[in-house]
């Protein structure tokens, strides 16, 4: 049975925080230079994770939260990559079998880590993936489901990253986040606004995969009618979920598309000023931050991962 949405407390994100503290890195609070006349701008660099992504946060508070006979039975879960590296990684601190339901099109770095950490993949399509993350369900797994945004651990995990953001910068105003499946902004807003009620929480979407843009139009959980696969690969649905719709519509202020050229841009300027690799998903935020929208400074714009080809990334940041 799925557990009924409900808020994430103050209080679970803490206990939380001292729970993932020995698996996962707080990772630092970076301003960007962005010249005399730019926004005041600071990168939380989640890509400097174990497994280079902030997913981990999520699930190792996750895996931790089961009983142990849960976890001897193994977990699952469902990923583009980063959530299936992220449970891999904690379902092996405690010695727990793992399965990943992988979207077929991910980067083959991404299921090579999910592998090495001792992950069996099985691929599936895009569209099978989704449907299964709707359903909670996919036919043939064994052990606990842990699902890759919604969860409520899952989501309390991600919610340290705020607390880690309001100690680091008190002063902060605005903080933009990825929208994929809606977890890790769920989780910051959480957090933040718990802290600060008057920091706007933005979230940032691609122009190829922009639903939650789409639902604010709407009114309510939209499909993305003209979603298109691109580098872009860890964020950007082509639907928001009802469940998740009422997750975000409580702490999350608003979204910003950008553009791809937009997107690869703000990877470039990752690399060249902070020396740090951000996958797609991972620049959308600074993307947004410098799309022209009138934000209050500082931002902060969370680098989500760093998991991209190699080849990939020299690519794009060189075109």
């Amino acid at each position: 049975m799925i557990a009924p949405v409900r808020p994430i407390s103050l209080a679970e994100i803490e206990n939380a925080r001292k729970r993932i503290a020995r698996t996962v890195l707080r990772t630092p609070l970076v301003k960007l230079d962005t010249g005399t006349r730019g926004p005041d701008i600071y990168l939380k660099l989640e890509n400097l994770q174990p497994t280079n992504a902030y997913k981990i946060r999520g699930a190792s508070n996750a895996v931790a939260r089961l009983p142990d006979e849960e976890r001897a039975r193994g977990v699952w879960t469902i990923s583009a990559g980063n959530a299936g590296q992220g449970v891999a990684y904690a379902a092996r601190a405690f010695g727990a079998p793992c399965s990943v339901v992988a979207i077929e099109t991910a980067p083959q770095t991404k299921l090579d880590r999910m592998r090495a950490l001792g992950a069996t993949i099985v691929p599936v399509s895009y569209e099978d993936a989704w449907r299964a993350a709707e359903a909670h369900a996919f036919d043939g797994m064994k052990g606990t489901f842990v699902h890759p945004f919604d969860n409520h651990d899952f989501i309390a995990g991600h919610g340290t990253m705020g607390l880690e953001i309001v100690e680091d910068l008190p002063e902060v105003r605005t903080v933009i986040a990825a929208i994929g499946g809606g977890g890790l902004i769920t989780g910051v807003g959480s957090a933040v606004k718990a802290l600060r009620p008057d920091v706007r929480i933005i979230g940032a979407e691609p122009e190829t995969a922009a639903p939650y843009a789409q639902s604010l139009r709407e009114g309510a959980p939209a499909r993305f009618p003209d979603w298109q696969a691109s580098f872009v690969d860890g964020a950007g649905g082509k639907s928001v979920t009802q469940r998740m719709w009422q997750r975000m519509q409580p702490v999350v202020d608003g979204t910003i598309t950008v553009t791809l050229e937009q997107t690869r841009q703000a990877m470039r300027l990752i690399a060249d000023k902070a020396r740090a690799v951000a996958e797609g998903a991972g620049a959308l935020s600074l993307a947004a931050a410098l799309s022209g929208d009138q934000l209050d400074g500082p931002i902060v714009c969370i680098v989500s991962g760093g998991n991209i080809d190699l080849d990939k990334f020299a690519e794009l940041v060189t075109a």
